[in-house]
């Protein structure tokens, strides 16, 4: 790994010092440094190789928000992607701030694997409208009443929720939202996805783990002057008829994450979900 290109959150007040921090760090090991178009007038151009060809990895410095905006670009150069924790929690990130001189080197030297983790389609009108790593949600928007939503598992129905939305997830989302609406902690290469109703309004209506296989269906059951949005991985992707019908299929595309074995998966569970309740 020789060329990496630099995306960090671009509305913190010290990101410019910790991006030029980083790339004093990716040259001391000899790596050459490109950057976001935002950070070039921040910090100058480091472009060290060829803009006309990819580079071999992304680092996104932030917290897991800026990873997953990061995730689709890793996933349009299909390139593995190293996060940077300077976040709050960073549950989907391995590294901090302190260990980056020496994953550097673990990076030069090749010690290190590259772990693939299973994303989700999202199909509208019979296009793939988006990727998720993480989840794909489906809520009220701004609107006061519970909406009406029919999910199906390979066409046959599982469930009409009266609820605030429904959570379809990855494994690697279900710490995410999916957790907080009482979906289990699935160990990321578990193949299968999740189905979690936002407060349902029903003792009945449970998280549910279906095949990756399988095809999710929803279908939209809603009066016509209620709101609806999708968003996928934390950011709206755009606003929904009331009766529409969507698709969420496992993709053909993976993320490809680097794992240095610095912790496992219960460990960050351990580590970092705790300090939720403090």
């Amino acid at each position: 790994m020789r060329n990496a290109y630099l995306m960090t959150h671009p509305n913190r007040r010290d990101q410019i010092a910790v991006a030029e921090k980083i790339v004093s760090v990716l040259h001391a090991e000899g790596m050459a440094v490109s950057t976001e178009p935002w950070l070039i007038s921040a910090i100058g151009n480091h472009t060290e190789f060829d803009r006309n060809s990819k580079p071999d990895f992304i680092i996104a410095v932030g917290g897991d928000g800026t990873f997953l905006t990061a995730v689709q670009t890793a996933l349009k150069w299909d390139i593995p992607l190293l996060g940077v924790n300077t976040g709050h929690i960073g549950f989907l990130i391995e590294v901090n701030l302190d260990q980056l001189p020496t994953i550097c080197k673990r990076l030069k030297t090749g010690e290190y694997t590259i772990e693939s983790r299973m994303t989700l389609d999202v199909v509208r009108k019979g296009e793939v409208l988006k990727t998720a790593l993480n989840d794909v949600v489906i809520s009220r928007a701004g609107y006061a009443r519970l909406i009406a939503v029919k999910a199906s598992v390979e066409r046959e129905l599982v469930a009409r929720y009266m609820a605030d939305g429904l959570i379809i997830s990855t494994p690697t989302g279900s710490t995410g939202y999916s957790l907080s609406a009482g979906g289990p902690i699935v160990c990321p290469g578990v193949d299968c996805i999740l189905l979690s109703p936002i407060c349902p309004h029903s003792l009945q209506h449970r998280p549910v783990v279906a095949d990756a296989a399988h095809v999710i269906t929803v279908e939209l059951d809603c009066e016509p002057e209620q709101q609806v949005q999708l968003d996928v991985d934390g950011k709206m992707v755009c606003k929904l008829d009331t009766r529409e019908l969507i698709s969420i299929r496992k993709s053909d595309n993976k993320v490809k994450l680097f794992n240095f074995g610095t912790q496992s998966f219960f460990h960050r569970i351990r580590d970092k979900l705790s300090e939720w309740s403090c």
